[in-house]
């Protein structure tokens, strides 16, 4: 199959750009190419936007520490003895700004959006190329897939840190910038995601693994709702609805061989056999090839088993719920190696969610499931929590209806008031998303987390958002310990 993850790892000019520090600029290319002869064919626009999408892979982002950080504070895991001290941290919201797990995502994120930055500075460049040698449309679309991950990345950075620095040009020089209000940011990301949906493809007629004009409308979406836009939510999910539909079989999300389906709207590609010697030095560069990720390694129950679904979490699920026994496995359970006789440790269940355990008995270190990043399921309840908000409880309740009806659970009455809706969000998103790192944001944005995760150390007012890096406010003049964020 001819997917990005085939390309993600060519592009040859590292650029090592993070907020604070543009000394780390490097553009080195073994073809002697600079940025002022850039430019000039397909083929190096095409392997610039791949260098953006290089940074979702890296150790800093989706391929080890993302998972745990969100995970953990959600509380959808719970930690084995065995799981390392760094990690540990999120579950017991002792983390401070010298966690190199709040850094490495500061860092991996702006060091994309400095990628994203390359391309989208050098616009006009890219249009004065021949349109006999790339069209229009082509020139578009990979401008609007920068924009695209640059919403993205900076997406991630606002809603875990508040306001950050807005960068939107390759710096000059070794100038810091300050911190933007988080309205500043999220007014870009808006602008970016707006542009980038004019001029992505669909879904059918991109290469799997690219960002799609569907993904631009679920991210948009997605912003607004957390920006409590309900309104412009729902106009910008309107035009994914009925685009996309759910897969037969929910565990099919999650499988190697059925992951670019009709569910998926935007995911980070990994695959095993594509390489992955760079991973280890490949934090938050993003650099060299890293086409595999860690989770199945990370959570297995026969391998590493640092994190296991936590009782609160098993316990959410309804019984004869089918999604349980697709996200976990108990003993008793059928897998590669034979049944289940007990699980290590004497827990109750260990992930089966991006596991490869259906095909094999062993997790071999790295894995090729990609990440899934927005998938229809989401964006059906994330359109019934902005339609209940907007009093349109009987469309809602059709909404969430659909997603319990593809795995064959009883559907809701259509006579729910607005907070028994609510209440069935809550707890819709919480088993149907489970272990996929939204839980904990779904919490802040409700003002839930305090009532939720005070037992386990959260303080409200404070952990809501992650500290600035304590690299950040070091390296960065115009970054000082008076705009550190709150209990920092």
């Amino acid at each position: 199959m001819n997917t990005i993850k085939l390309i993600i790892a060519s592009f040859s000019i590292g650029l090592l750009l993070n907020s604070c520090d543009t000394d780390g600029l490097e553009l080195e290319n073994p073809t002697e190419l600079s940025p002022e002869t850039y430019f000039e064919n397909e083929n190096q626009v095409r392997s610039a936007v791949n260098a953006v999408y290089a940074n979702l892979q890296t150790i800093g982002m989706y391929s080890r520490n993302y998972y745990y950080i969100m995970d953990n504070m959600a509380h959808d895991n719970e930690g084995n003895p065995q799981l390392e001290a760094n990690k540990r941290l999120f579950l017991n919201f002792s983390f401070d700004s010298s966690s190199e797990l709040v850094n490495q995502l500061w860092d991996s994120s702006f060091r994309g959006i400095n990628k994203a930055n390359f391309v989208i500075g050098n616009e006009e460049k890219i249009n004065a190329i021949p349109t006999s040698f790339m069209s229009q449309a082509l020139k578009d679309k990979y401008i609007g897939e920068a924009k695209f991950l640059r919403a993205l990345y900076y997406f991630n950075l606002v809603s875990r840190y508040g306001g950050v620095p807005l960068i939107t040009n390759v710096p000059e020089n070794g100038q810091g910038f300050p911190r933007s209000s988080a309205d500043e940011v999220y007014n870009q990301i808006i602008s970016d995601l707006k542009d980038a949906s004019q001029t992505l493809l669909s879904k059918e007629a991109e290469e799997s693994g690219r960002a799609t004009k569907g993904a631009a409308y679920a991210l948009l979406g997605r912003v607004y709702l957390y920006r409590k836009n309900y309104t412009e939510a729902l106009n910008a999910f309107n035009n994914i609805y009925g685009v996309y539909a759910l897969t037969d079989e929910y565990f099919d999300n999650f499988r190697e061989e059925t992951e670019h389906n009709s569910e998926s709207i935007f995911a980070v590609e990994f695959d095993d056999d594509m390489g992955n010697n760079a991973f280890w030095n490949s934090t938050v560069s993003g650099e060299g090839p890293n086409e595999a990720s860690l989770r199945g390694q990370s959570y297995g129950m026969f391998d590493w088993f640092n994190a296991y679904p936590s009782d609160d979490l098993l316990d959410e699920f309804e019984a004869g719920d089918p999604r349980f026994q697709a996200s976990f496995y108990v003993v008793g359970d059928e897998y590669a190696g034979g049944t289940i006789s007990e699980i290590s440790l004497g827990r109750r269940a260990g992930w089966r969610k991006y596991q490869n355990y259906y095909k094999e008995a062993n997790e071999d270190l790295q894995s090729g499931i990609n990440f899934g990043i927005i998938r229809y399921a989401d964006v059906l309840l994330m359109m019934a929590e902005a339609a209940n908000e907007v009093v349109d409880q009987p469309t809602a309740i059709g909404y969430i209806n659909e997603v319990r009806d593809r795995v064959s659970m009883p559907l809701l009455p259509d006579n729910l008031s607005k907070n028994e809706v609510f209440e069935a969000i809550i707890h819709e998103r919480k088993v149907e998303l489970a272990g996929e790192q939204v839980r904990f944001a779904d919490l802040v944005r409700w003002g839930l987390a305090s009532q939720e995760l005070s037992q386990y150390g959260f303080q409200e007012g404070i952990h809501e958002l992650l500290p600035i890096p304590e690299a950040e406010l070091n390296s960065n003049e115009n970054i000082n310990s008076e705009d550190q964020n709150p209990g920092y």
